[in-house]
Protein backbone atom coordinates (compact mmCIF):
# COMPACT_ATOMS: atom_id res chain seq x y z
CA UNK A 1 0.00 0.00 0.00
CA UNK A 2 1.40 3.33 -1.09
CA UNK A 3 1.45 6.42 1.30
CA UNK A 4 -1.58 8.37 -0.43
CA UNK A 5 -3.73 5.33 0.25
CA UNK A 6 -2.48 4.83 3.83
CA UNK A 7 -3.13 8.41 4.41
CA UNK A 8 -6.81 7.67 3.04
CA UNK A 9 -7.26 4.82 4.61
CA UNK A 10 -6.47 6.99 8.21
CA UNK A 11 -9.10 9.06 7.30
CA UNK A 12 -6.77 12.09 6.46
CA UNK A 13 -6.19 13.96 3.46
CA UNK A 14 -3.56 14.96 1.48
CA UNK A 15 -3.63 19.10 1.64
CA UNK A 16 -2.61 21.67 -1.05
CA UNK A 17 1.03 22.43 -0.44
CA UNK A 18 0.68 25.63 1.73
CA UNK A 19 2.11 28.73 0.13
CA UNK A 20 5.50 29.93 1.27
CA UNK A 21 5.13 32.82 3.72
CA UNK A 22 8.80 34.35 2.79
CA UNK A 23 11.75 33.91 -0.08
CA UNK A 24 12.14 30.46 -0.22
CA UNK A 25 10.40 26.83 -1.87
CA UNK A 26 8.25 24.47 0.34
CA UNK A 27 10.99 21.56 -0.88
CA UNK A 28 13.45 21.20 -2.90
CA UNK A 29 15.16 17.41 -4.74
CA UNK A 30 18.81 16.82 -4.33
CA UNK A 31 19.88 13.67 -5.64
CA UNK A 32 17.86 11.01 -3.81
CA UNK A 33 16.77 12.88 -1.23
CA UNK A 34 13.72 15.62 -0.73
CA UNK A 35 14.64 17.93 1.29
CA UNK A 36 10.99 20.88 3.20
CA UNK A 37 11.07 24.29 4.11
CA UNK A 38 9.45 24.17 7.73
CA UNK A 39 5.91 23.65 7.51
CA UNK A 40 3.19 25.47 10.01
CA UNK A 41 -0.20 23.71 11.06
CA UNK A 42 -2.08 26.00 8.19
CA UNK A 43 -5.86 24.48 7.88
CA UNK A 44 -6.74 26.04 4.31
CA UNK A 45 -4.76 28.38 4.69
CA UNK A 46 -4.86 29.64 7.76
CA UNK A 47 -3.66 29.07 11.29
CA UNK A 48 -6.03 26.69 13.71
CA UNK A 49 -4.10 28.55 16.64
CA UNK A 50 -1.98 31.15 17.47
CA UNK A 51 0.77 31.61 20.50
CA UNK A 52 2.95 29.63 22.73
CA UNK A 53 2.62 25.95 24.11
CA UNK A 54 2.37 25.84 28.13
CA UNK A 55 0.53 29.34 28.00
CA UNK A 56 -2.32 30.16 24.91
CA UNK A 57 -1.70 26.40 23.53
CA UNK A 58 -2.32 22.46 25.56
CA UNK A 59 0.53 20.44 24.48
CA UNK A 60 -2.87 18.32 23.55
CA UNK A 61 -3.45 20.43 20.52
CA UNK A 62 0.41 21.01 19.48
CA UNK A 63 0.15 17.55 19.05
CA UNK A 64 -2.15 17.79 16.81
CA UNK A 65 -1.07 20.39 15.40
CA UNK A 66 2.21 18.56 14.94
CA UNK A 67 0.29 15.88 13.17
CA UNK A 68 -1.20 18.71 10.74
CA UNK A 69 1.99 20.30 9.92
CA UNK A 70 3.50 16.91 8.92
CA UNK A 71 0.89 16.30 6.79
CA UNK A 72 1.82 19.74 5.09
CA UNK A 73 5.32 18.77 4.70
CA UNK A 74 4.31 15.69 3.16
CA UNK A 75 2.12 18.02 0.70
CA UNK A 76 5.45 19.67 -0.26
CA UNK A 77 7.50 16.32 -0.28
CA UNK A 78 4.10 14.70 -3.07
CA UNK A 79 4.53 18.51 -5.23
CA UNK A 80 8.03 17.90 -5.35
CA UNK A 81 8.47 14.09 -6.79
CA UNK A 82 5.05 12.26 -5.68
CA UNK A 83 4.67 10.89 -2.37
CA UNK A 84 4.85 6.89 -3.06
CA UNK A 85 8.25 7.74 -4.60
CA UNK A 86 9.43 8.19 -0.79
CA UNK A 87 11.42 5.14 0.27
CA UNK A 88 11.79 6.34 4.17
CA UNK A 89 11.65 8.88 6.39
CA UNK A 90 15.38 10.31 7.58
CA UNK A 91 14.96 13.15 9.59
CA UNK A 92 12.15 15.46 11.14
CA UNK A 93 12.78 18.82 13.26
CA UNK A 94 10.11 20.11 15.10
CA UNK A 95 9.64 23.44 16.76
CA UNK A 96 7.80 24.31 19.34
CA UNK A 97 7.15 27.89 20.08
CA UNK A 98 7.31 27.52 23.98
CA UNK A 99 6.17 29.00 26.97
CA UNK A 100 9.19 29.80 29.48
CA UNK A 101 8.28 26.93 32.06
CA UNK A 102 7.24 24.53 29.17
CA UNK A 103 9.50 21.29 28.74
CA UNK A 104 7.48 19.18 27.10
CA UNK A 105 8.72 19.52 22.94
CA UNK A 106 9.26 15.95 22.83
CA UNK A 107 5.72 14.82 23.36
CA UNK A 108 4.64 17.89 21.43
CA UNK A 109 6.95 16.83 18.05
CA UNK A 110 5.54 12.87 18.79
CA UNK A 111 2.56 14.38 16.70
CA UNK A 112 4.82 14.62 13.38
CA UNK A 113 6.83 11.47 14.33
CA UNK A 114 3.67 9.26 14.92
CA UNK A 115 1.68 10.35 12.09
CA UNK A 116 5.19 9.40 10.03
CA UNK A 117 4.92 5.89 11.61
CA UNK A 118 1.28 5.56 10.95
CA UNK A 119 1.82 6.17 7.12
CA UNK A 120 5.13 4.63 6.37
CA UNK A 121 5.71 1.97 8.68
CA UNK A 122 8.95 0.57 9.32
CA UNK A 123 10.39 3.21 6.61
CA UNK A 124 8.80 5.99 8.88
CA UNK A 125 11.38 5.63 11.35
CA UNK A 126 14.14 8.58 11.30
CA UNK A 127 16.08 10.86 13.42
CA UNK A 128 14.72 13.98 15.03
CA UNK A 129 14.89 17.10 16.39
CA UNK A 130 12.81 18.80 19.04
CA UNK A 131 13.43 22.43 19.95
CA UNK A 132 11.65 24.88 22.06
CA UNK A 133 12.16 28.64 20.57
CA UNK A 134 11.02 31.81 21.71
CA UNK A 135 8.74 32.25 18.51
CA UNK A 136 7.10 31.09 15.06
CA UNK A 137 6.67 32.84 12.23
CA UNK A 138 2.74 34.19 11.87
CA UNK A 139 2.95 33.43 15.84
CA UNK A 140 2.30 29.71 14.59
CA UNK A 141 2.71 27.60 18.13
CA UNK A 142 3.88 24.58 15.58
CA UNK A 143 6.74 24.04 12.56
CA UNK A 144 7.89 20.69 11.29
CA UNK A 145 10.38 20.22 8.51
CA UNK A 146 11.85 16.66 6.57
CA UNK A 147 14.06 15.12 5.16
CA UNK A 148 13.47 12.15 3.40
CA UNK A 149 15.19 10.00 1.00
CA UNK A 150 13.40 8.81 -2.65
CA UNK A 151 13.75 6.41 -5.34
Amino acid sequence: MGALERIMELGLTLPAVAAPVAAYVPATKVDNQVWTSGQLPFVDGALPATGKVGAEVTDEEAYGFARTAVLNALAAVHAEVGLDRVVRVLKVVGYVASAPDFYGQPAVINGASELIGEIFGESGAHVRSAVGVAALPLNAPVEVELVVEVR
